[in-house]
């Protein structure tokens, strides 16, 4: 019965607060309920008041309604302070899983004043935040992250209780933008090649058919598609096609450098071998099962790398529907076995 209710309250809210970057609050999709303090005094207010009517006495008849009508002046008040609001995502973050990623948003004030606003997701919040009139103001609200992958909040929450705290005022936005979790980087172990010193000069000469190509030992992060299998196979030496340049031979960081390990441990290998080649300002690619980012160096290729380690086997989130935080998709079991 509890998850019943629970589940026809959550689908009459998303029919009122529908799944957008923006939403402008209005009475419509603003709620308004007393506080523990605002019932204390409500309860009070009814005590007082059968007291004047039991002694007949006009001082209290006074008190009790001159309080009443405080209560419903704070009521308006605080609705007040959220109506009018436009309440919009700027920008979804990223970050390592694990960690808080934060997310900008912009609070507009019409004609009315935000006062004493709360903005908050599960197990994280920002208070204090005030926006006069024609004005706005952003706020980074960091959304916790349990593992890699697309993060959206299901609801972002806005409320106010000023200026009493006897009633709160909430609303909700529901983004439709996903925020990225970054897989946590583990340090990778050493991969060595399958040749010995001796066999290093014989390997390495030209590969036929193939411009300032050579032939080398296999490496750390080679990717897998430059092994030469059929030599491989002949006699067991793992070698792979490279090539000259005037920047020298850059790095593949190769998924498949990792047998037998779990997919999710491979991914934060690899995440830590990025973040160690940008940091070294080297120019490396990275090949993942489906997916090949060319080499490249700097910034941006490093985020792109990132983000593709994160993302990785999993579906965009839909706006008709929910994702928890960094949820996976349940098909990256069968993509990395046929990975591996």
């Amino acid at each position: 019965m509890r998850n019943r209710f629970k589940q026809r309250w959550n689908t009459w809210i998303n029919r009122r607060v529908p799944r957008s970057d923006s939403q402008t609050l209005s009475q419509r999709n603003i709620f308004i309920l007393p506080t523990a303090a605002g019932v204390v005094f409500g309860i009070l207010l009814l005590i007082m008041l059968i007291t004047g009517i039991n002694y007949q006495n006009s001082l209290i008849y006074l008190l009790t309604f001159g309080l009443g009508a405080l209560f419903v002046g704070a009521m308006h008040q605080t609705h007040r302070n959220l109506s009018g609001l436009t309440l919009a995502l700027v920008r979804a973050g990223q970050g390592q899983a694990g960690e808080e990623i934060p997310f900008v948003l912009r609070v507009t004030a019409a004609r009315e004043p935000g006062l004493g606003l709360v903005l908050s997701v599960p197990d994280s919040r920002i208070a204090g935040v005030h926006v006069p009139p024609g004005e706005f103001r952003d706020v980074v609200l960091p959304v916790p992250s349990a593992q890699r992958g697309y993060l959206r909040p299901e609801r972002v929450q806005v409320e106010t209780r000023f200026p009493f705290g006897l009633l709160r005022a909430w609303s909700w936005l529901r983004p439709a933008t996903a925020g990225v979790a970054y897989p946590r980087p583990v340090p990778a172990p050493e991969a060595f090649g399958q040749l010995e010193d001796g066999q290093q000069l014989d390997a390495a000469r030209p590969v036929q058919g193939s411009d300032h190509a050579d032939l080398r030992p296999w490496r750390e992060g080679d990717l897998s598609q430059r092994v030469m299998w059929k030599r491989y196979a002949r006699s067991g030496q793992m070698v792979v096609a490279d090539w000259e340049g005037e920047q020298g031979s850059p790095q593949w960081l190769d998924f498949s450098a990792f047998p037998g390990v779990d997919t999710e441990l491979r991914l934060s290998y690899l995440a830590w071998l990025v973040c160690e080649r940008g940091q070294q300002s080297a120019r490396f690619g990275l090949g993942l099962p489906g997916e090949t980012i060319e080499p490249d160096a700097g910034p941006a290729h490093v985020e792109r790398c990132l983000r593709a380690l994160a993302v990785w086997g999993q579906q965009p989130p839909r706006s008709s529907g929910s994702l928890a935080h960094g949820t996976r998709n349940t098909e990256l079991t069968d993509l990395a076995g046929d990975a591996r």
